[in-house]
């Protein structure tokens, strides 16, 4: 397959709400879009980079240059989508700049082969049940308002954001309000330090699926040793950034859980390849999001249709976080949302949405 040319896409997407997490809130999404135009296809990707380096070092600017300057030049002129994790390899970091690069080329060359993200991927299932993901609130009714709308929604999973301070008490009165057969995890975003293991024991009470990266994102031993004195059990999300953080965490038994964010670890292989190592060791997967349009949102679908994808995703409808979307939304029925079957994708952009939202482009003939 031979790119012709590539277009860098900014569009902004407001939120329905604002979404408030331990890092930070956010009331509209900066988001890249890379288009790969081929001779045979054009394919689409979404970084999923925030307009500053607060969830992690990269950044909407930062990839849009990484990619212009060094991310493009060093693809070959012909290339297979396993060509480009190669190519861009010596090139250190920059997983999200990386991961919408070959997203966009894979959605071309599937697109091309008329075959669809999930049968390339090995889905399973032609659904798959949806969690959502509530931010951190002013006040606990405020928060219960919010997770009863969304079990009215009919979602079968609920994810509260937890920092110090809004921890505990927040998770006492969902559980009591809605009882215990509500599917219920937290999410710290790396908010807590091993010395708060005594605080975070006490969220054993509430027969939580999993405390969701507790510690620092580098820390793998301080995440084991925590596993120790928690009945709950822990799940990594920013310290796996590949398979092999995935391997290593597995070894030094720092979590029985892993969230694969395709967008963060560089790709939707490399997220296969995270899938199939947990799998082999018994650990579980589920997808997680970045509040991603309905592109971005489609290839997360397929993924989270694979076998190894035991526990509900962050894979919302559409309209939790957008009044519009760029794509056909995706609509929650009976907890679950449908796996794309078109070709690539099985989604397309629609043109009138996406000249509305886009604030800049970029043409580059490759």
């Amino acid at each position: 397959m031979k790119i012709t040319g590539v277009e860098l896409r900014r569009i902004a997407m407001p939120l329905v709400a604002p979404f408030r997490t331990s890092f930070g809130t956010e009331t509209s999404r900066d988001i890249l879009l890379v288009r790969v135009v081929t001779p045979d296809a054009e394919g689409w990707g979404e970084c999923v980079a925030m307009a500053e380096p607060l969830y992690s070092s990269e950044y909407t600017d930062g990839a849009a240059e990484v990619i212009r300057r060094f991310l493009l030049p060093a693809l070959p002129r012909n290339l297979d989508v396993h060509d480009v994790g190669r190519a861009l390899e010596p090139i250190k970091g920059h997983r999200m700049a990386k991961a919408a690069l070959e997203t966009a080329v894979l959605d071309a060359q599937l697109r091309a082969a008329g075959e669809s993200f999930g049968r390339f991927l090995g889905a399973s299932r032609t659904r798959v049940p949806c969690g959502v993901s509530v931010g951190i609130m002013d006040s606990i009714p405020q928060l219960l308002d919010a997770v009863e709308g969304y079990v009215d929604e009919g979602y079968v999973r609920i994810k509260l954001k937890i920092e110090p301070g809004w921890d505990v008490e927040p998770v006492r009165a969902v559980r009591e309000r809605f009882g215990d057969d509500l599917l219920l995890q937290v999410d710290a975003n790396a908010a807590y330090a091993l010395t708060d293991a005594p605080r975070l024991a006490r969220l054993d009470a509430f027969d939580l699926l999993l405390i969701e990266q507790p510690l620092a994102n580098d820390d793998l031993v301080q995440h084991a040793k925590l596993a120790q004195r928690l009945r709950t059990p822990i799940c990594l999300d920013e310290s796996i950034e590949s398979a092999e953080h995935a391997a290593a965490a597995i070894a030094l038994g720092s979590c029985s859980i892993v969230n694969i964010k395709p967008g963060r670890i560089g790709g939707y292989l490399e997220a296969r390849r995270i899938h199939d190592l947990c799998r082999a060791n018994g650990i579980a997967v589920w997808c997680g999001g970045m509040l991603e349009t309905g592109l971005g949102r489609a290839a997360n679908v397929a993924l989270a249709a694979l076998p190894g994808f035991t526990l509900p995703g962050d894979t919302s409808g559409s309209r939790r976080y957008y009044a519009t979307d760029v794509t056909e939304p995706f609509e929650l029925v009976d907890g679950h949302l449908e796996v794309p079957a078109g070709p690539g994708l099985g989604v397309e952009p629609i043109p009138a949405v996406l000249d509305e939202v886009t604030t800049a482009s970029e043409w580059i003939t490759v």
